[in-house]
């Protein structure tokens, strides 16, 4: 006759239960405060100087005069009132509107936009040729260019002067006549855009490469044999399957639209005239440059109002499911 299985309720661990039951001689565990002040301490006191304290500090200067960056005056939501009445930051009286919101908006919806559409195709093609490091390495260049010194190359690459310009060298061997990209009001916020979207696309291409890579390949595999063709395998799987990589990227992508400044600032100074400015660039302008602090404030205040519902929805994905 074979032993009677000993049965599972009764099978302990040695090691496990001379753990527990040394836990329990010992009782619960008391929090070591004196610890976890000492390592958060130098991480609260960055985060007091550096964030909270100047967050703090330009809000209240943005009811405040603010000559020079002192507090003299208050004048409640007199800079509000003025910045939202001044039509170089929002002008609803012509179509299309203009103003510096108005070309944050026109960055956010162009550039976001193109940015993730041709970071998704070149991540989707590069993992289905030999010569994949090659290309993201290709894309992935100009983000390796600081901000200012890729502002400067396009600015020669714009550059109306056909014997500068490389754009209108090109144009003028077609037989066109040059055109000015910076100094058209119509058009400047676009070449600008297109500089944007250059130097962002091998970012983008980086972070949903590795996003596409971790699908498994079983799961497209068994797709194609039940007969789904690539379009289908794109929209219906590739895309939902990355759409969380695809809104944190977006994220990242429209806090780099708000505070956008070098690139305008090198390129064309906020010009022709007022029409390339935007959000952040409005704010140095008028308290830098003009040392209008209070209302340069005002600006800085409307610039963490947008950032702030972009955060929390942020902070909300990263909660509702793990990141690719």
């Amino acid at each position: 006759m074979g032993l009677a299985p000993t049965p599972v309720a009764t099978r302990e661990f040695p090691a496990r239960a001379g753990l527990e039951a040394a836990r329990s001689a010992r009782g619960p565990e008391r929090p070591k405060w004196g610890a976890t002040i000492l390592f958060l301490a130098p991480a609260g006191v960055l985060l007091l100087v550096f964030l909270i304290y100047p967050a703090i500090y330009t809000v209240l200067l943005s009811f405040n005069r603010g000559r020079n960056g002192t507090f003299g005056e208050w004048v409640g939501f007199d800079n509000y009132a003025r910045l939202f009445a001044d039509q170089d930051f929002l002008n609803l009286s012509t179509f299309p509107p203009s103003g510096a919101l108005w070309n944050n908006v026109l960055w956010l919806v162009l550039y976001v936009s193109i940015v993730i559409f041709f970071g998704l195709i070149l991540a989707v093609v590069a993992a289905r040729v030999r010569y994949e490091a090659v290309l993201k390495a290709i894309v992935f260049i100009p983000m390796a260019i600081a901000a200012t010194a890729l502002a400067v190359i396009w600015k020669f690459v714009y550059s109306p002067d056909a014997n500068i310009g490389l754009l209108n060298a090109i144009i003028g061997g077609l037989g066109l006549a040059p055109i000015s990209w910076l100094g058209d009001q119509g058009i400047v916020n676009f070449a600008l855009i297109a500089v944007g979207i250059w130097g962002s696309v091998g970012f983008a291409t980086v972070i949903l490469s590795a996003a596409v890579k971790s699908i498994p390949a079983e799961v497209i595999e068994s797709a194609r044999v039940e007969g789904a063709n690539e379009r289908q395998i794109f929209f219906r799987m590739i895309l939902p399957m990355v759409s969380l990589p695809i809104s944190v990227l977006a994220v990242t992508l429209v806090v780099n639209v708000i505070k956008l400044f070098d690139l305008i600032f090198v390129m064309t100074g906020g010009g022709p005239g007022t029409s390339s400015q935007v959000i952040a660039f409005t704010m140095f302008q008028q308290a830098i440059a003009s040392g209008q602090y209070g209302y340069g404030s005002a600006v800085a205040v409307i610039m963490l109002v947008l950032l702030t519902p972009i955060m929390i929805f942020n902070v909300r994905r990263f909660r509702a499911g793990s990141v690719t």
